[in-house]
């Protein structure tokens, strides 16, 4: 990763409106939409390196393995509503950037799977048995949970106070598993019945929700530190041994909601929509213009959505980093090989 241009502020001197504003503006001018407009030929979707062992194409990440190693290769692949979508610019690099950033941040809480980070888009980890259940913490009725609360009230097998209105805050964050699915959407289960069913032992769901809850609490004090809400999040688990270890992504536009702290109330008591940096974005786009939530045909996406996408994730790592983002317009593929070269991988 590069180096960074500009020094990170303290949290002293990020709570002061000017300041941040100014160190915003300043960090907003590194990347252009003249910029992504021309990196947008260049977004990729795929990669071919069969010397790299055997491949499996996940939604958004090329996994190679490597002895007993992983070599994960973040695309610009596009995701909503379970279906690939389409590609958008500097994407990969700002997942696989973002999610090294929280895998420092968070290790004092887990370890992690991470051994190498060779590229801005790829990251080499060790081989664990993934627990096959997805764990999102929300610390917001939004999103999925406000529509299934709309048709019963009831997320996850937890049963919610009637009268809750959409965005609400709730008192306690909520852990909410959900199946793993490889082919198809992810469906929301209980904890009780991902024990009955044998999926986990009792013991290591209270210890992967009392861990999803810490590593929450964290990624919210480290958000609102640089003005950020983190309102939902997932997280994926491994098994190396009898350890329980952080794998995936953390804490990124692709498997987060981030909105803007300074403007959440009002917008919460006018009813309208919070200032979002995250993928939220291209699904609210694909419903209200493209009536899609991932059934049929796939919907043509204009340049100026994908170059908004982009440019929101690139303003979601530089205000959690509170670095800027530095990308050179260009072929990504060559870079990468000429790394893993380097590294000892090719």
């Amino acid at each position: 990763m590069a180096e960074p241009l500009l020094p990170e502020l303290d949290s002293y001197t990020w709570q002061k409106p000017l300041y941040r504003e100014t160190f915003l503006q300043l960090l907003r001018t590194m990347i252009s939409k003249e910029e992504l407009q021309k990196q947008i030929p260049f977004a990729f979707g795929e990669t071919h390196f069969p010397k790299l062992g055997e491949k499996y194409r996940g939604k958004v990440r090329d996994v190679y393995s490597h002895g007993g190693q992983l070599i994960l290769i973040t695309t610009d692949r596009v995701s909503a509503f379970d279906r690939i979508l389409t590609t958008m610019p500097f994407k990969g690099q700002v997942l696989n950037e973002l999610a090294a950033f929280w895998f420092e941040k968070l290790k004092g809480i887990i370890a992690n799977h991470i051994i190498d980070v060779p590229d801005a888009n790829v990251m080499v980890v060790r081989k664990v048995e993934i627990v096959p259940i997805e764990i999102v913490v929300r610390g917001y009725l939004t999103g999925s949970a406000w529509r299934d609360y709309s048709g019963g009230r009831t997320i996850s097998g937890i049963r919610l106070p009637p009268g809750m209105r959409k965005d609400q805050h709730f008192p306690q964050p909520l852990v909410t598993p959900s199946t793993k699915s490889q082919h198809g959407h992810d469906m929301p289960i209980s904890a009780e019945q991902i024990i009955e069913q044998g999926t986990v032992s009792r013991q290591l769901m209270e210890k992967i929700e009392k861990t999803a809850l810490a590593l929450y609490k964290k990624g919210v004090e480290v958000c609102a530190k640089h003005g950020l809400i983190l309102v939902d999040t997932k997280y994926e688990f491994g098994l190396a041994g009898n350890d329980l270890v952080l794998a995936d992504e953390v804490h990124t536009p692709d498997s987060s909601r981030f909105w803007y702290a300074d403007t959440y109330q009002k917008l919460f008591e006018e009813g309208n929509d919070q200032r979002m940096i995250d993928k939220e974005y291209l699904r609210q786009w694909l419903i209200r213009e493209k009536n899609f939530i991932g059934d049929g045909p796939l919907p043509d996406i204009p340049d100026e959505i994908r170059i908004e996408f982009a440019r929101r994730y690139i303003e979601a790592i530089e205000q959690i980093t509170g670095k800027p983002f530095t990308a050179k317009v260009g072929e990504v593929l060559p870079r990468i090989e000429q790394n893993l070269k380097k590294r000892g991988y090719l």
